[in-house]
């Protein structure tokens, strides 16, 4: 009896098939993979889960969806996502946008425009923890700079991509990062040292190989950019204090109130425009924070009905290594957001099962939660239907698969995350080593 309940059921996955059939199913009908929301996906799912597994009443399937979606590490997750919101919305109102991107322009050297466009991306996806935000402010400086140079639009724009992948992966108020971190049970800087690990080799290549390509072009002058420093510090005391280890609660809050004090001393708004600027920025937090709900509930919903343990019992019985594991949990996260195209998504489904399968195989939570947002964000960037790329391909008026091709970091990072796996984190290894001769 007790091996039958180790086995599982693969009828509880049904739930998760069915939304990828719904959601892919609507985006390969109507030519649009944003036509179905993935919340309303998901209720279509939830409502699956619910017929299932007929030994349980309706009431006790009720107690346990209820019970998952207020799980502490969703209400925590949702907290983190409000807070994070706030801070954007703030910080991009008072002008810390426009002054970070122009503080990052002035000081870039003539020749080095493309390559030093993507670092510039790298530092201010890094500091909004928002690769749309990034790609929407860089776009049109990129377009801008190819008009000039001659520099093919699509390397140009190709190169904001990155950029901003590269922030959206690592940043502390990413919304991946935080649903990494929470998922996996592991502390933001933590991740975010193993994580810088792995994907710094990748972005040294890429800033690398933009600047020879890009080194027979003859570049113009450049112009003269206006910022002022101080609406870039609320951005630099985030990273500052995540790196020091400030409580994310704690440091986001103070991030709103930093950003805010700033905006009204700079006439940037009055008291009001700061409430406004926080209402703006918790509202846009509302669909994903109902979503983290409803995928919470759902999540236990397939464990009672033995849908994970049917995946765990798969995976045991294909996977004999740890090194194996990692590649599963890749692929799992992978598949998620090449169905979904929304990183976020992707690992809010797949963290409570690669946890799972981390806590099985023994593998060190940081390098799982870095294992989800490397190979979610690496695909997000690269598939031609999700937001990011549609959107800088329809800046330059190009199909979103022929940018493809000029993602240079997105794939580096792929090829970087699979390296990580098959030889290991130095640092991590060095540092797991030493804690193992401890014990």
């Amino acid at each position: 009896m007790k091996e039958e309940v180790k086995k599982g059921s693969v009828l509880g996955l049904l739930p998760l098939g069915v939304f990828l059939v719904v959601f892919l199913g609507s985006g390969v009908i109507t030519g649009d993979f944003y036509k179905m929301p993935a919340i309303v996906a998901f209720i279509i799912a939830t409502i699956v889960g619910f017929s299932l597994n007929r030994k349980v009443s309706l009431g006790e399937k009720i107690e346990v969806f209820c019970k998952g979606a207020g799980n502490i590490d969703i209400i925590s997750m949702i907290m983190i996502f409000i807070l994070a919101g706030s801070f954007s919305s703030v910080a991009k109102a008072m002008g810390g946008v426009d002054s970070t991107v122009n503080l990052s322009l002035s000081i870039l050297p003539p020749n080095l425009l493309v390559s030093g466009l993507f670092v510039i991306g790298c530092f201010i996806s890094i500091s909004m923890g928002t690769s749309m935000g990034t790609i929407a402010a860089l776009g049109p400086i990129g377009i801008g700079i190819a008009a000039k140079t001659g520099i093919p639009a699509p390397l140009v724009i190709g190169a904001v991509v990155g950029g901003a992948m590269f922030g959206d992966n690592l940043s502390m108020i990413s919304d991946t990062t935080i649903a990494a971190t929470k998922t996996q049970g592991c502390e933001l800087k933590d991740k975010f040292r193993v994580n810088f690990l792995i994907v710094l080799p990748a972005a040294i290549i890429t800033a690398i190989l933009l600047a020879v390509i890009t080194s027979g072009y003859s570049l113009g002058g450049r112009e003269n950019y206006s910022y002022d420093f101080i609406k870039v510090l609320p951005y630099l005391g985030v990273l500052v204090g995540a790196l020091c280890g400030v409580n994310v609660f704690v440091l986001l809050s103070f991030g709103v109130v930093f950003a805010g004090g700033i905006g009204v001393f700079t006439n940037s708004f009055g008291l009001f425009g700061f409430i406004e600027a926080i209402s703006g920025g918790i509202a846009g937090m509302y669909e994903l924070c109902l979503l983290v709900i409803i995928i919470g509930g759902l999540v236990e919903l397939i464990k009672l009905n033995g849908g994970i343990d049917f995946i765990l019992n798969f995976i045991s019985s294909k996977i004999k290594t740890k090194k194996g594991a990692e590649f599963g949990i890749a692929a799992l996260v992978s598949i998620v957001d090449l169905c979904t195209a929304n990183n976020t998504i992707a690992i809010v489904t797949a963290g409570p099962l690669a946890k799972d399968i981390a806590t099985k195989f023994e593998i060190d939570n940081r390098k799982t939660a870095s294992i989800l947002d490397i190979f979610s964000s690496c695909w997000q960037g690269i598939v031609p239907y999700g937001a990011q790329v549609l959107t800088a391909a329809g800046m330059v008026g190009i199909s979103p698969v022929e940018l493809i091709k000029y993602l240079h970091y997105p794939w580096l990072m792929l090829a970087c995350g699979i390296i990580a796996i098959t030889f290991g984190v130095p640092n991590l290894n060095k540092a797991n080593k030493r804690k193992k001769e401890a014990a």
